[in-house]
């Protein structure tokens, strides 16, 4: 298992430079009131592992990891645990940053409002990590990226329709009385999102011929 993770991680290492020059121009952006960079690293950290379906197809990397005991749920075991980690490591110098900038610009730490943001942000990454595996997995890096695309769009469109018939206030009353649980129920809800996501993954590589 830690050399399929290994291996993962070992893929993506020139993309590192690449997520470090971003951070150098984003935290600069920032300074300047420019951006917010809460979500753009997570982000990216899924883009970039999203990249290494694209490498194991290229060189036939499904076709080996098969012969090996445990091969298949392993292989999709560590791209779930690989991709947690990198965003993992990035929301945390993203969190350690925000604390630094808000601190430099306003001479204040405002936890509650930059958390919660962070946090938001990593529920978004986490959702968008449990969609896309799964087609990865089933169709293939280039038809998921493509089928993500018609997703996004899909609930854009669809979302600002319905938009118009939402009662907001009951909403809001709802948001009210979870308030002070959120993040539980946030991570909960996280945590089952990519449980069933990797157990759908699981199943249809586990099926998958080569």
């Amino acid at each position: 298992m830690l050399g399929f993770i290994k291996k993962d991680l070992l893929m993506i290492k020139s993309n590192i430079k690449i997520l470090v020059i971003l951070l150098f121009i984003y935290v600069i952006m920032a300074f300047q009131g420019q951006m917010d960079l809460s979500f753009l690293l997570p982000f990216i950290s899924v883009m970039i592992m999203m990249s290494t379906f694209s490498y194991d197809t290229f060189n036939k990397w499904e076709a080996y990891s098969v012969t090996l005991p445990n091969g298949r749920k392993n292989s999709v075991k560590a791209k779930y645990l690989a991709t947690i980690i990198l965003i993992s490591i990035t929301t945390i110098i993203i969190a350690i940053l925000s604390f630094i900038i808000s601190y430099a610009k306003t001479n204040i730490i405002d936890f509650e409002n930059i958390i919660g943001t962070i946090f938001g942000c990593l529920f978004a990454t986490i959702l968008l990590q449990s969609l896309i595996y799964p087609a990865m997995y089933k169709f293939g890096p280039e038809k998921a990226r493509i089928g993500l695309m018609v997703i996004i769009f899909s609930v854009a469109i669809i979302g600002g329709f319905i938009a118009n018939y939402i009662d907001f206030s009951a909403l809001a009353k709802i948001l009210d009385y979870i308030g002070r649980y959120w993040i539980i129920i946030f991570s909960i809800v996280m945590i089952l999102m990519l449980y069933l996501s990797y157990k759908i993954s699981e199943k249809i590589y586990i099926k998958k011929e080569f």
